[in-house]
């Protein structure tokens, strides 16, 4: 069965053969002709040379690994079909190793259909392949065994769209004048029936998992209580109005009997962490535990500083609280990360377990056994695609009685595609607004060959009293070369720039090392700040309105975009400046210039969905993206407002084929999809 859903990627036209005068480059054919001449070439590399001839012209094919054997097969006279890609060499067109065979009088017939070309599975040829999913399609055709259609009747007809064994039968042998183009872009109707069943069972999941969430038990506040209102009015602004109505959303949920899940999207520096804050203040007015966890320790860090200053005054003015086992204990703020070892981590899982901890921050050490809740009420994930599905599912399952709301964050906005899809589970808010006077940040793209302009630039920047990042990128995807580069950078621009105060941070520094760091930035006792892209996400220093970003090529748009926001939180004009290395491919120039025209995350977003596509953008193996076989989000997403209706449909109408759908399409895999 599983034969009959492993699809062809691709097709080859082997069912004509094509006069060798007819035959243009970088095209793939299948020709004929009488062998005229073989012999052993001796050049750089040893070759066998053929030459082919048909009544319209000659060709030449050339094997760079052959045997004796196979030289003798080249008889002249002998009749030969072959196929491969056409290119230009020394003699006119050749075809580099094509495949072939012995013509035999009135035998070798041409292929009746388009020849599929299937995904490679270790050890299994491409002949191989086809001969068991053709035994397959001939077993499914004589009723050996049964494969159920799951969608009804009436949907087929609407739609106009084959049945199951009709569509696999088509994709895995399609007929000589099948149209190639349509096939290659996943747009015939047998393509977009897989696609939608494929889709569905998605969806059906997702659907599913809701359920599940609902069924549970969560702490129900109806009360916002007081310390909500003392962060509000500690704060030296005004919350904006869609900060606003995201935390009424967040209330509505809390009321609820069930487990809150919401995704709250905001674009950089639109204020977050302040909603995360103001979601936590009830829970913790009603004595139970937050956790926060970010994907970094330098993000994680971030989160400390803001819920020490906002929560700290709260907490020694409520003095000490009577637990349930009367004894007194005053709320505590704990910090946890895989960093902490020994006593200290003994004396915080202690905090935690005895629910003396209120608010636990931390990075992914939160998801370990080891830490026991004593009453966790809500759990706040930040960059929550950074982590994977079965942390995620981890820290869901640290309830005991009561199952934890969640609230999950994330600065890069994702597409209305991928939303739909992948976060089918969550309710969805969008802070759409940033806090008043700030002014979109000014984008330069710079060649390395102007690297002195900027550095003099940085010298009269910070000269005038503000502060700038210069920021280097992932080298060769290793951590330590990274920081060696951030290194030898900040090396370099200390003897550029004597005047300055420069720092440095990086990855391999330790916890404490990079906290006192960013402090000190942040206290302006540094002027100049190299660091690798640790700092990506959550440092806010309002002084500093210049970033420099070397090798912005080498990263993605979101990640550009996390980057640029580390500027601009001041109430003054703030400058990027994208330092890239020339020459640059198409790619990261088409980058390049979606970041010099926008300063708007969900536009980036989308760019960046249409050149890295989404197992790229969102991480698949993390989201249950890598499942999809024949769907593709970036090429259908325009039917998942339809497959949602189909889902809704099919559970009111025909709920005993939810099962089957699912589990032909998702297998075990679908519990991950929920998270």
């Amino acid at each position: 069965m599983n034969l009959l859903f492993h699809l062809p990627f691709r097709y080859e036209d082997r069912t004509r053969v094509t006069p060798i005068a007819a035959l243009r480059p970088q095209q793939t054919y299948v020709v004929q002709g009488f062998v005229r001449s073989s012999q052993i070439l001796f050049g750089k590399r040893r070759s066998l040379s053929v030459r082919i001839q048909d009544q319209s012209g000659s060709l030449g094919l050339r094997f760079y690994h052959f045997t004796a054997a196979q030289k003798n097969q080249f008889a002249d006279g002998t009749e030969i079909r072959c196929y491969g890609e056409a290119r230009r060499g020394a003699s006119g067109l050749e075809i580099y190793h094509p495949e072939y065979q012995i013509v035999a009088t009135g035998e070798d017939e041409l292929e009746q259909n388009l020849t599929p070309v299937y995904p490679a599975t270790e050890g299994i040829s491409q002949s191989r392949l086809r001969t068991m999913i053709s035994q397959a399609l001939e077993m499914l055709a004589a009723d050996k065994f049964q494969l159920r259609e799951l969608l009804p009747a009436s949907w087929l007809q609407e739609w106009q769209l084959p049945s199951l064994a009709q569509a696999l039968q088509y994709l895995h042998q399609p007929p000589a004048e099948a149209n190639l183009e349509q096939l290659e872009a996943g747009q015939h109707p047998c393509q977009r029936r897989l696609i939608l069943e494929e889709l569905l069972a998605h969806q059906l999941s997702m659907h599913r998992a809701r359920l599940r969430v609902k069924q549970e038990k969560a702490a129900q506040i109806q009360f916002m209580g007081p310390s909500q209102q003392r962060i509000i009015d500690s704060l030296p602004f005004t919350p904006t109005d869609a900060q606003r109505r995201v935390v009424e959303e967040i209330q509505f949920d809390l009321n609820q009997p069930h487990p809150m899940l919401r995704l709250v999207q905001g674009d950089v520096g639109s204020g977050k962490t302040l909603v995360a804050a103001l979601a936590a203040a009830p829970m913790v007015d009603e004595s139970y535990q937050v956790a926060i966890m970010a994907p970094t320790e330098i993000l994680a860090e971030q989160h400390l500083l803001n819920f020490t200053q906002w929560f700290g005054p709260i907490f020694e003015e409520q003095g000490e609280e009577q637990t349930s086992d009367n004894q007194s204990k005053k709320k505590k703020i704990a910090w946890l990360t895989g960093k902490i070892k020994g006593k200290a981590r003994e004396k915080v899982l202690a905090e935690i377990a005895s629910g003396e901890a209120k608010l636990i921050i931390g990075t992914h050490a939160l998801f370990q056994p080891e830490v026991e809740f004593h009453q966790l009420g809500l759990a706040i994930i930040d960059e929550q695609h950074r982590f994977g599905v079965h942390q995620r599912l981890a820290l869901r399952g640290k309830g005991k009685a009561l199952a934890p709301h969640q609230l999950i964050m994330t600065a890069t906005p994702i597409p209305r595609t991928l939303a739909m899809s992948a976060y089918a589970d969550l309710d969805v808010s969008v802070i759409d607004e940033l806090p008043q006077g700030r002014i979109p940040i000014n984008t330069l793209v710079v060649s390395n060959q102007r690297r002195h302009e900027i550095v003099q630039r940085i010298n009269e920047v910070c000269q005038g009293g503000t502060q700038a990042y210069w920021v280097c990128t992932l080298i060769e995807e290793s951590e330590s070369l990274q920081c060696q580069a951030a290194e030898v950078t900040a090396q370099q621009l200390t003897e550029a720039l004597p005047k300055l105060r420069i720092g440095l941070i990086h990855g391999r520094m330790k916890a404490q090392e990079k906290v006192d760091i960013m402090q000190r930035f942040k206290n302006h006792e540094i002027d100049l700040l190299v660091a690798t892209t640790v700092i990506e996400v959550g440092v806010d220093v309002p002084n500093s309105n210049l970033i420099i970003i070397e090798n912005p090529e080498r990263l993605g748009l979101a990640q550009l975009h996390q980057l640029r926001g580390r500027v601009g939180r001041g109430n003054q004009q703030s400058h990027c400046v994208l330092l890239y290395q020339a020459p640059l491919g198409d790619v990261s120039k088409q980058r390049l210039s979606v970041m010099r025209e926008s300063t708007d995350g969900f536009y980036i977003a989308e760019q960046d969905l249409l050149i890295r596509g989404p197992g790229e953008l969102l991480g698949s193996r993390q989201t249950g993206l890598q499942q999809l076989t024949v769907a593709d989000l970036e090429r259908d997403g325009h039917l998942l407002p339809q497959v949602k209706a189909m889902a809704e449909q099919l559970v009111n109408q025909h709920p005993q084929h939810v099962d089957a759908i699912i589990k032909r399409w998702m297998g075990n895999a679908e519990q991950f999809a929920q998270a």
